[in-house]
Formats: structure tokens, C-alpha cells, sequence
């Protein structure tokens, strides 16, 4: 078995680079792990199924060394280097260095979904609306000075100026037809930052859908308020909704861009299966968000 150390040192603030993760690796007993390159396109000729692979970055690193491990059937181990994070937050992964290294060096593993788009996988979020704009117009400047929080600075500037697009969205028991500030699909319990998604995990075999319509701001921040707060869908608004299932598929008027986990990806349609257990990872356990009534029609909440 080997480990192999994969760093993006453009990832987050640039501080934890591969020498910061080798002294720590080194003290859990990781050491001289093969070192190569993200950029380098041949990374993984020969990478084998019993090798753990260890990746320092951002949620679209991870994404990308995951889609490696999947072919493989090698593991994966996350160092949290990033923005977001949100993968990390899935599993509830030590916040020190060296807790973390020494979780990985103790071989303990959990299998995780992974989301297929056909062109790709993804593991925490796609979006398409204005969730995609974090990710194609926030500079790195602003990313480096308020950090995950960015993402909300990006969304806040843009909200009063979206009139939204029409979308017709399918899920296993449901289908939705309307127009749309934002849709985004997600495969984990977190994404954006560690914004909560209620009633789910990474490990459920579910995607959630969640929409939402075109509104004020305040009644948008008081339904996201709503949410965080209640751990749930709220019911009585028209703002938002939250669909299940298995498989999604998403059909826009116009093509619109698909983000990913942090990358622009494609372009609508997007049609989108989850992968039960495909993937796995170091972890000792997996986060379950608190479940929300399902009334069995697959839409936990229209709001």
C-alpha cells in the first residue's frame, strides 16, 4: 500500500501547501508519501486499488482526485485547504492538523455517494442560477479577504438583480415547472460554506433539489432564515422547494452554466444520478443532518 500526497497550492489562502502537510504527516507516522502534482495530467498511471490517496485542497480539488479513487478503487484522505470545505464538514473531520493526520494514519474508512453528471462526478453541489456566480465572478482577492463567507458577499450583491430563468426540474416522484432565482443539486449535507441542507447525508444514496423562485430580499433572507433556524423546509411561503430522489434532471429554456463543487463544468441540460457508496474515504464517522417529515410524494418541503 501507498500513500500519495496531491496538493493545490492555489487552494484557499495558499498557507497550507504541501511542506506544511508533510511535517504533519510525518508526525503521524505518513512518511516520504509520493508527492506529484495536481496539474500534472498522468498523476495516477500508477496509482492501485490498496493505495490511499491524499488530497490537499478545495472542494473542486477533492472532486476531481475522488473521480481518480472511484476508477481506481483506490481511498481517498481530505486536508481541508480550501474556501468551503464542505466535503470535510461530511464527515466531521478534525479542525487540527495533527488529529487529522493521525485519523488518516489509523486507516479508518467510510463509504460516501458520489454525484454522476455523465460528464463528470461531483460530490457536494451543482448549481445553476445565480449560485453559479460566486464561482464565475468573485476575484481571488475578495476569496483570500473574507473567505467562505465570499460566496455570501457574491450572492448578496446579485439577489435584487436576477429576474431568475424557466426550468422544468425531475426527480424520481416529482416534477416542477417555473422560473427560478437559483437550483441547486446536492449529493452531501453541506455546501456554500457549510450552509445545511435538512435531512441528509453523503451517504444516504439521495440527491437534494433544492429551487428557489425569484423573490424580494427580504423575504428571500427570511426563508434562509427559516431554514437555518428550523432545520427544515418551512411551509407556508412560495419560495423555496426541496425535492428527493435518486436522479434529477434539469431543462432550462436557454442553456445555462453548470457549477460543480467550486468549477464551471457544462452547460443545461443537466441530468444528474447518485452513485450510492461508490467512493471511499478516511473518516470515523458521517454526518446525518436532522431529517425532515417526508410526506412520501419525494418534495419534503414547498415554500
Amino acid at each position: 500500500m501507498t500513500y500519495w500526497l496531491i496538493c493545490n497550492s492555489r487552494a484557499g489562502d495558499g498557507e497550507r501547501g504541501r511542506d506544511f502537510w508533510l511535517h504533519h504527516l510525518a508526525e503521524a507516522g505518513i512518511r516520504d508519501p509520493e508527492c506529484c502534482d495536481f496539474e500534472a495530467p498522468d498523476w495516477h498511471r500508477n496509482l492501485g486499488g490498496e493505495d490511499t490517496v491524499i488530497v490537499a485542497g478545495g472542494d473542486g480539488s477533492v472532486s476531481r482526485v475522488a473521480a481518480v479513487c472511484r476508477e481506481k478503487g483506490a481511498t481517498m484522505a481530505v486536508l481541508p485547504s480550501g474556501t468551503a470545505n464542505d466535503f470535510a464538514r461530511n464527515l466531521a473531520l478534525p479542525e487540527q492538523p495533527g488529529a487529522l493526520c493521525e485519523l488518516i494514519a489509523t486507516g479508518a474508512t467510510q463509504t460516501v455517494d458520489v454525484a454522476d453528471y455523465g460528464q463528470g462526478i461531483f460530490l457536494n453541489v451543482a448549481h445553476i442560477g445565480i449560485g453559479t456566480l460566486p464561482v464565475r465572478e468573485s476575484g481571488g482577492t475578495e476569496k483570500k479577504i473574507f473567505g467562505r463567507f465570499s460566496y455570501a458577499v457574491e450572492l448578496l450583491r446579485r439577489l435584487n438583480a436576477r429576474r431568475g430563468f424557466r426550468a422544468t426540474i425531475r426527480c424520481d416522484k416529482g416534477v416542477v415547472k417555473g422560473r427560478w432565482l437559483s437550483i441547486a443539486v446536492a449529493s452531501g449535507a453541506f455546501f456554500g460554506g457549510g450552509n445545511e441542507i435538512p435531512g441528509a447525508s453523503v451517504n444516504d444514496g439521495q440527491l437534494n433539489v433544492i429551487a428557489v423562485r425569484p423573490r424580494p430580499l427580504s423575504q428571500l433572507l427570511l426563508t434562509f432564515l427559516m431554514v437555518r433556524l428550523n432545520r427544515r423546509a418551512p411551509q407556508r411561503t412560495s419560495t423555496l422547494i426541496h425535492l428527493k430522489g435518486t436522479h434529477c434532471k434539469v431543462n432550462t429554456a436557454k442553456p445555462k452554466t453548470v457549477t460543480a463543487d467550486g468549477d464551471v463544468v457544462s452547460r443545461t441540460p443537466l441530468d444528474v444520478c447518485s452513485r450510492s457508496g461508490e467512493l471511499r474515504v478516511i473518516g470515523s464517522t458521517v454526518i446525518n443532518t436532522a431529517a425532515a417529515p417526508d410526506d412520501g410524494d419525494g418534495l419534503s418541503g414547498k415554500v
